[in-house]
């Protein structure tokens, strides 16, 4: 049986007219894979709303869940390893937040269920530039990724998961006369290809007679 798969990407959020997550999705939506099943998902840049909104996708008994995130400034996709159980005030004209834990009961830290390092790897040999974070920030992505596993924890699922920051697409880049490193969509996509296959071999393996 294929694994079932979350994909989820964000809206576009403070000056942004698009998203980088959202733009990488849509074009892995022109040709997705077979060997899984996918389910896609646009998330509100609101921490409430996520934890909401992951809430009843997890519920669904996926076997992996990566989330997509916009990264201004960054050359290279970030393979994040690691959530913190911390919010940051709000930025980039958002609704204010106050700096704190994002949850009273949950731990510090949780690092991602899935093999950041070795899909890192299998990323850079397609060509695309990508790297190893220790971290996904203190603001909504950062927040995705620790709610997931603090929610997959709490309703007992076997969910792996894992959170990739994308650097800005090329038009979003033009946008200010190609002064910010970017990278075009359709790369982006071609990342998360590559995530996917190997996430389908490892399904494959685990499935062989022994």
């Amino acid at each position: 049986m294929s694994r079932r798969i979350l994909l989820t990407a964000f809206e576009p959020y403070g000056t942004w007219p698009s998203n980088s997550s959202w733009l990488t999705l849509v074009e892995l939506t022109r040709d997705l894979p077979r060997d899984v099943q996918i389910t896609t998902r646009l998330y509100p840049v609101d921490f409430a709303k996520v934890r909401d909104r992951l809430t009843q996708d997890l519920a669904q008994s996926h076997d992996v869940a990566i989330h997509l995130g916009q990264a201004p400034g960054d050359a290279a996709i970030r393979l994040e390893t690691v959530g913190l159980n911390v919010r940051s005030p709000a930025r980039d004209g958002l609704p204010g937040q106050t700096y704190g834990p994002l949850v009273s009961d949950g731990p510090l830290a949780y690092a991602s269920t899935l093999p950041m390092a070795e899909l890192t790897e299998r990323i850079r040999a397609a060509g695309i530039p990508a790297v190893v974070s220790q971290h996904a920030g203190t603001f909504v992505c950062n927040a995705t990724l620790y709610m997931a596993h603090y929610l997959a924890e709490r309703m007992a699922l076997k969910t792996q998961i894992g959170f990739m920051h994308l650097p800005l697409d090329t038009s979003q880049a033009a946008l200010d006369g190609g002064k910010t490193p970017c990278l075009p969509a359709a790369l982006s996509a071609a990342a998360v290809c590559e995530v996917l296959a190997a996430l389908a071999i490892a399904d494959d393996a685990a499935d062989e007679p022994r």
